[in-house]
């Protein structure tokens, strides 16, 4: 596995999959490199992971997907943390997610060292949980 930064040649693949991301948003976030590609060893796409910016100054994890046959078999876990070096890299000392309480991921973002650090609770949604990590 491997992880890429996106280019202008994946908007179509990103448009297709991310039915999280404004069409708007997919170029500058691509532009920005704000968004990557997990890839097979033969280079085919298996999912996505996005991140943006809280308070503009803290990398924050908005979207990791990996595509179901993929799962349970540890690309989730090197995503993350070939992004957490990422981060590092561009001395940034914290980074941030969140996940929603009622579903599992919450549990693998706590073994990768991620802290619970407040929460969130929208209208008619399960809570969502934000959660951080040191980069140091």
């Amino acid at each position: 596995m491997r992880v890429v930064a996106a280019t202008e040649s994946d908007y179509e693949y990103v448009r297709i999959h991310d039915h999280h991301l404004l069409e708007r948003l997919i170029l500058p976030k691509i532009q920005g490199n704000e968004i990557y590609l997990l890839q097979n060893d033969d280079e085919t796409n298996i999912g996505w992971m996005r991140h943006g910016y809280f308070w503009d100054n803290t990398p924050f994890m908005n979207m990791i997907w990996i595509d179901e046959p993929y799962r349970s078999k540890g690309i989730g876990k090197q995503a993350v943390l070939f992004w957490e070096e990422e981060m590092r890299q561009n001395g940034f000392k914290w980074v941030m997610t969140s996940t929603m309480a009622n579903e599992e991921a919450q549990h693998f973002y706590r073994k990768l060292g991620y802290r619970d650090a407040g929460c969130l609770l929208l209208e008619n949604e399960p809570l969502e949980i934000l959660l951080t990590k040191g980069l140091i």
